[in-house]
C-alpha cells in the first residue's frame, strides 16, 4: 500500500490473492493430490487388465485354431487306417500273387504315412496345450489387475466419503487401501 492508502494491484498480486484463498489445505488438499495419483495409477492397471484379457482370448483362439488343425490331422490318420485296412483285406481275398503283393505294399504305404500323420497331429495337440496355458497365465494376471483397480476404486471412493464427513481415520484408510491396491498391482506386474 501506499503512504497516503491508495494502493493498485497488478495482475500478479491478484493471482497470488486468489490463489492463496482458494487453495485447497490440509484435508482436502491432500485426499485432491492422493485421490489423482490412486486414479491415475488405477487407469494403468485398468489398461494392463484389459490388455491381458485380450491376450488371454487371443492365446485361446490360437489354442482353438490348432485344435482343429489337430482334429484334421486325426481325421487324416483314421481315413489312412481305413485304407489300410481295405488293403489288407483286398489282400485277403485276392488269389493272384500279384496283386496279393500290391496290396501288402499298400498297406506298409498307409503304416508309413500314419506315423508321419500321427507325429504331425502330436506336436499340434502340443501347441494347444501350450496355447491353453498361455491363456490360463493371462486370464489369471488379468484377474490380478482387475483385483488392483477395484482396491484403488474403493480408495478413491473412501477419499470421498473422508472429504465429505471430515474423518481423518478414513484418510488413513483411504491411503491403505491404496498401499494395497498397488501392492497388488506390483503383483500382477511381477506375474505372481
Amino acid at each position: 500500500m501506499s503512504e497516503d492508502g491508495f494502493h493498485v494491484h497488478g495482475p500478479h498480486d491478484h493471482e497470488l490473492e486468489h490463489a492463496a484463498e482458494h487453495e485447497p489445505k490440509g484435508m482436502a488438499g491432500q485426499l485432491a493430490v492422493l485421490t489423482a495419483i490412486l486414479a491415475t495409477v488405477g487407469a494403468m492397471f485398468a489398461y494392463m487388465g484389459g490388455a491381458t484379457q485380450a491376450n488371454a482370448m487371443l492365446y485361446k483362439n490360437n489354442a482353438a485354431i490348432k485344435k482343429t488343425e489337430a482334429s484334421n490331422q486325426w481325421n487324416y490318420y483314421q481315413s489312412k487306417g481305413n485304407k489300410q485296412n481295405l488293403a489288407e483285406l483286398a489282400s485277403a481275398l485276392v488269389s493272384s500273387d500279384e496283386k496279393k503283393a500290391h496290396y501288402l505294399a499298400e498297406v506298409e504305404r498307409y503304416k508309413q504315412e500314419k506315423v508321419d500323420i500321427k507325429e504331425k497331429a502330436d506336436k499340434l495337440e502340443a501347441e494347444v496345450l501350450d496355447w491353453d496355458q498361455q491363456s490360463d497365465e493371462q486370464m489369471h494376471l488379468h484377474h490380478r489387475w482387475a483385483q488392483a483397480t477395484t482396491i484403488l476404486q474403493v480408495a478413491i471412493a473412501v477419499a470421498a466419503i473422508a472429504l465429505l464427513t471430515r474423518r481423518r481415520w478414513m484418510e488413513w484408510a483411504t491411503v491403505g487401501l491404496g498401499v494395497v491396491g498397488v501392492a497388488t498391482g506390483i503383483v500382477a506386474w511381477f506375474h505372481l
